[in-house]
């Protein structure tokens, strides 16, 4: 069974680069980590990612990215993978946008950057995200494969 994935969207490559950085290496070993610079983009590889049927754990998009918000991205990403776990980043305090995740979103956390240290600050809150998903959490049925000779019992 392939790795679930955890799919971050932010626009800036720097901050990109270090929540990939930080996923890998605390859910690399379980997770498939996945790193997009446009949401436009990211929607496109999750469609693919559906049709392949991986599965999908946590979705961690920034707030403020050009074309399309990180509320928007997390809309359109629902009807894609309803089950996933939803996050959005900003670098701002800006509780009309928080309002915004959790009334048309439905994001499940807020996170503030910078999250230095991620193990106080990132780590415990995706860890109670993941536990979550996991509860829920229904692979789709590949079939059984049973090998031996033709005429083997």
């Amino acid at each position: 069974m392939p790795k679930p994935i955890l799919l971050s969207v932010d626009d800036d490559s720097d901050v990109l680069r270090a929540i990939e950085r930080d996923l890998r290496s605390q859910y690399g070993a379980a997770y498939r980590i996945i790193g997009s610079d446009s949401p436009t983009g990211a929607l496109d590889l999750l469609k693919q990612l559906k049709l392949r049927n991986d599965s999908v754990a946590l979705l961690l998009a920034d707030q403020r990215m050009p074309g399309m918000d990180g509320v928007a991205f997390l809309q359109e990403a629902i009807g894609i993978f309803p089950g996933a776990k939803r996050a959005l980043l900003t670098a701002y305090a800006d509780t009309n946008a928080a309002i915004s995740a959790i009334n048309h979103a439905s994001i499940n956390y807020f996170f503030l950057k910078p999250w230095d240290p991620p193990a106080a600050h990132l780590y415990p809150q995706l860890d109670d995200l993941l536990d979550d998903w996991h509860a829920s959490y229904r692979p789709t049925f590949q079939g059984i494969r049973v090998l031996g000779t033709r005429w083997s019992p």
